[in-house]
């Protein structure tokens, strides 16, 4: 294989794998940041009719407008212009771009020969971490085979044999939530959960750190959900073994019942939920981008009976001291009547509507003999048969962008710091 001329030595350089949603947007997150002195996309294949065509992909979005624009606002010139069409070299804003479009399987992609560390995998293809780096159909370790240190999924980890523990070397991280637990020594692969997870953790570490809503008794979450590519744009038909029947259905036309893995995945990045029995599930609708959680928790009320310690106001205090105290504002308090398009492209990764917080004081009322692990003996030593328990509904509602403002952000963030620790 012939060297290329444009070497990296010890300039930090980025790899990303595809140029899907999260792939496209990424390489727009680091060429306007400028962290990484040159980036490596590989798309494994051509793309229209050569570089040209190429540069409209990258450079226009349905849903943020032209790169230019979107970096520099509506005055700004082109900031993308092809330097080899053969070599498939872009200057995009100043930082160095190469497009590979040859190698599908990971393994086959020469990370190496351009000085790639840390890879993006945003295909959405590779995400079991067990699968070997010469699987057929490819895998996250082929990237190390072609020279990678770290990989980064755009996606929460999916074991095909779930007989398998997860790897030692894979790990889950959430900007702002646990990227510190990243170990050059032990990880090389990385997952960034998902967008809803990103931003239901960041909801949900604020009421872990308060000590009066730290005892959550139970917990659910909604995702109200823009639309994604995994989605039919007309009614289609379904392929063989497709459990979703409502996937293949218009995504122009209707609301959409489906699942999410958020749950799973938080508990990963924050082990404390894993005692609350969290749910979550997605409502898919009929828009681009910009989304809504809505937390659903029950916590013992604090208080001492005669009045409830914990309301809509101490919760959005915790929100809003939460989000002044974060010098990074990963976390926004707003008090605004916002709607989803407000949202799109803010650098935050959830922004928590305190205009709709509220709360409910209940009691819940149970048999105390029916403690599981009670002997016998116990159970029939309780003074009473029924027990009331001062507890408080609370429901709390965060806008997200989930393609760049909340999700690619902060995996942006996390490539950045990833790449520090393995210096």
């Amino acid at each position: 294989m012939n060297t290329p001329a444009i070497l990296s030595g010890r300039k930090p350089v980025l790899g990303i794998n595809s140029l899907g949603r999260i792939g496209k947007l990424t390489l727009w997150h680091h060429a306007g940041r400028k962290y990484f002195k040159e980036i490596v996309v590989n798309q494994g294949r051509d793309i229209g009719m050569g570089m040209d065509h190429v540069v409209q992909t990258i450079e226009k979005d349905s849903t943020y407008g032209l790169f230019h624009t979107f970096l520099y606002g509506i005055n700004a010139e082109r900031r993308i212009t092809v330097a080899d069409e053969k070599e498939g070299r872009l200057l995009m804003d100043g930082i160095p771009v190469t497009v590979l479009r040859t190698a599908r399987n990971p393994k086959d992609i020469p990370w190496r020969d351009y000085g790639v560390e840390v890879v993006a995998d945003c295909t959405g293809a590779f995400l079991d971490p067990t699968a070997e780096p010469d699987a057929a159909k490819g895998s996250l370790r082929g990237h190390m085979a072609g020279g990678a240190r770290a990989v980064i999924a755009s996606a929460a980890f999916k074991i095909k044999n779930r007989a398998l523990p997860m790897p030692e070397d894979a790990v889950t991280l959430i900007y702002g939530i646990n990227h510190r637990a990243f170990d050059p020594a032990r990880h090389v692969l990385v997952s960034a959960a998902s967008c809803t997870t990103t931003a239901l953790a960041h909801m949900v570490k604020p009421l872990l750190g308060h000590e009066k809503t730290r005892a959550i008794l139970t917990a659910s979450a909604s995702t109200v959900h823009a639309a994604t590519n995994s989605q039919s744009v007309l009614d289609n038909v379904p392929k063989a073994g497709a459990k979703d029947l409502r996937k293949t259905r218009s995504s122009l036309d209707n609301i959409i019942l489906t699942s999410t893995n958020a749950a799973e995945a938080l508990a990963l990045a924050v082990p404390e939920v894993k005692a609350i029995g969290f749910m979550a599930d997605s409502i898919r609708i009929p828009v681009k981008t910009e989304s809504l959680l809505i937390l659903n928790a029950t916590f013992q009320d604090p208080g001492d009976g005669d009045a409830p310690a914990l309301d809509a106001r101490t919760i959005n205090g915790i929100y809003r001291q939460a989000s002044e105290g974060d010098p990074e504002r990963l976390l926004a308090y707003s008090e605004e009547q916002n709607v989803s398009a407000d949202v799109a492209g803010i650098d935050a990764s959830v922004v928590i509507e305190g205009q709709f917080s509220h709360t409910r004081t209940a009691f819940i009322s149970f048999d105390p003999s029916r403690i599981a692990g009670l002997s016998a003996e116990a159970r029939a030593a309780f003074p009473v048969r029924r027990l009331e328990v001062p507890v408080v509904h609370a429901k709390i509602f965060g806008w997200y962008d989930n393609e760049y403002g909340s999700y690619t952000n902060r995996m942006g963030d996390l490539a950045v710091h990833i790449h520090q620790s393995l210096r």
